[in-house]
């Protein structure tokens, strides 16, 4: 008989010799009862607590092994696709969370296992390749009380270089071990070779900002964008003032370059790395060809001052058939608003305007992207739209002027773009760009300035990657061929930062990155706040 074979037997039998050793157990006890003459009234109150106790102590050995035998056939029926969410929570904010992120992954069609820490071990992080991780800190650094099994029957937990996983974690500034337990449990993954599937989030006493970032990297992964903002963003309305094309004849999507102003006041302050919340509208032409199907005027005002247009243009259209014949203020009230999209920062405040690089991207049946089809196609140059900055402190500029490496691919150019501003202004000039895109000859964004700051010798390393020209090159390919550079960089104090895509550019700078340096050399400079990314 194989092993494979054996030991589900063996431990079928072991379970049947105890529930019989028990119910021998139990005869003994019992027979004392009965050791004096019939007693036909109730038994003595002694003899009622013996009797509850074994009662109680056969229950929970039947109950055992069936809440065993529950808990692996829910990780069977879940498939091996299904997306573990686990939380670890004090007060009930994690678990809360954790169920409102298993919902939006649900909804868009996405398995999920959803488990408390405690009931997660070695072999249910062995069965899935997808996990979350929801996870606050308790008192001075500690995990909420019933983590603490998670930690010990995890503890000599073998390699997980299978799992990916994402993170966030929750706590409260004021405390000087903030976010302790999730940045200890993402160190813990990290260590036994799990891929992160984007940096960790951490969330400073129920921060909105940061909830909304989850929330988006949640759509990312396959949760349902059909959802309106668990925080919704306080838009302020800003002009789009230019929009200039910058890759004609590219292989891959329009490229843009956008540029905003405030409608009133001046221009807020914001450091490199932070992003641009937008609030999308949809296509007009949507909006128009529902008022006509349903036969209502867009000019009608709504409470509030806005008008049924408005209101439209904004929320999650309806379809024409379970609204019609029905007055709008039976219905317009009830529609989810749209959900916001977010974009790096690709200027200082000092350019006087607010500039993004924005791809015109396409959903599954063609349609231009909620965000990119709104300010790359239908937004006309003057026309407002709806903004709000966010600070991404994760991705802040590091302290001092010690030398800086960038490495991004595609439009992630646009928050590196925003570093290199700040320092070439501040006089700070030992900078190195690693940047991939396909084509030189169209998709080089930005190529002339960047080719002006490398001659002037403000950029003095220029290390570019085009993957459709001739011999296939990327960036982590770049950072490999020049490991030896690198080292001399990082020795000296360089910090690195990495911007653009996480599914194919992120994974292979990391893993670059831990061949050059060495994993913990890798991890060091993670933990010293030099190894930074904004991926998306």
């Amino acid at each position: 008989m194989s092993p494979a074979t054996s030991r589900p037997g063996l431990a079928a039998w072991l379970g049947n010799a105890v529930i019989v050793f028990l119910l021998v157990v139990a005869a003994l006890l019992l027979a004392r009862l009965h050791g004096g003459p019939w007693w036909p009234a109730s038994p003595p109150p002694g003899r009622l607590g013996w009797a509850a106790a074994i009662a109680l102590l056969y229950l929970a050995a039947c109950t055992l092994p069936l809440w065993r035998q529950r808990t692996r056939s829910h990780l069977a029926d879940a498939g091996a696709d299904a997306v573990l969410v686990a939380w670890a929570s004090q007060t009930g904010f994690a678990a809360a969370l954790a169920e409102r992120s298993a919902t939006a992954l649900r909804e868009g069609g996405t398995a999920v296992l959803l488990r408390p820490l405690d009931q997660v071990d070695a072999a249910c992080l062995g069965r899935v390749k997808r996990a979350l991780f929801i996870a606050s800190t308790t008192g001075e650094g500690d995990p909420p009380d019933h983590a603490l099994r998670f930690l010990q029957d995890t503890a000599r937990s073998g390699s997980l270089e299978h799992l990916d996983y994402a993170l966030l974690a929750l706590g409260d500034r004021q405390y000087a071990s903030f976010c302790a337990f999730g940045r200890q449990l993402d160190q813990w993954l990290a260590a036994r070779g799990a891929h992160a599937l984007f940096d960790r989030i951490e969330v400073d006493n129920a921060d909105q900002d940061a909830l909304r970032r989850w929330q988006y990297e949640l759509e990312r992964l396959g949760a349902s964008s059909r959802q309106s903002d668990w925080t919704p963003p306080a838009y302020q309305p800003w002009r789009l003032q230019a929009r200039r094309l910058l890759n004609p004849g590219s292989q891959g999507g329009p490229a843009w370059d956008l540029a905003l102003v405030p409608v009133q006041g001046t221009l807020p302050d914001w450091l490199p790395g932070d992003i641009a919340e937008i609030g999308p509208r949809n296509d007009p032409a949507e909006v128009q060809a529902l008022l006509k199907a349903l036969g209502l005027d867009g000019d009608q005002p709504l409470p509030g001052g806005q008008t049924l247009a408005q209101r439209l243009a904004r929320s999650r259209l309806p379809a024409a058939g379970t609204v019609r014949g029905r007055a709008p203020a039976e219905w317009v009230d009830q529609l989810a608003p749209l959900p916001h999209r977010e974009y790096s920062i690709a200027s200082i405040p000092s350019e006087g305007q607010l500039r993004l690089l924005v791809r015109e991207m396409q959903d599954e049946y063609g349609r231009p992207g909620l965000g990119s089809g709104w300010l790359c196609r239908h937004a006309r140059p003057g026309e407002a739209i709806d903004l709000r900055i966010r600070a991404n402190p994760g991705f802040h500029p590091p302290a001092g002027d010690a030398p800086l490496v960038l490495v991004g691919n595609g439009t992630g150019l646009a928050g590196l773009r925003a570093h290199l501003y700040r320092r070439i202004q501040a006089g700070q000039y030992r900078n190195w760009l690693l940047f991939g895109e396909r084509n030189r000859a169209h998709d080089l964004f930005h190529g002339q300035e960047l080719q002006d700051w490398h001659s002037r010798g403000w950029l003095p390393r220029l290390d570019l990657a085009f993957s459709r020209d001739g011999q296939r090159s990327y960036v982590q390919d770049l950072l490999r061929a020049r490991a030896d550079a690198l080292r001399e960089w990082i020795e000296d104090g360089a910090s690195i930062l990495v911007c653009g895509n996480a599914s194919g550019m992120a994974p292979g700078v990391d893993a670059a990155l831990g061949e050059i340096l060495g994993v913990e050399g890798r991890e060091r400079l993670r933990s010293q706040g030099r190894y930074r990314r904004d991926v998306y």
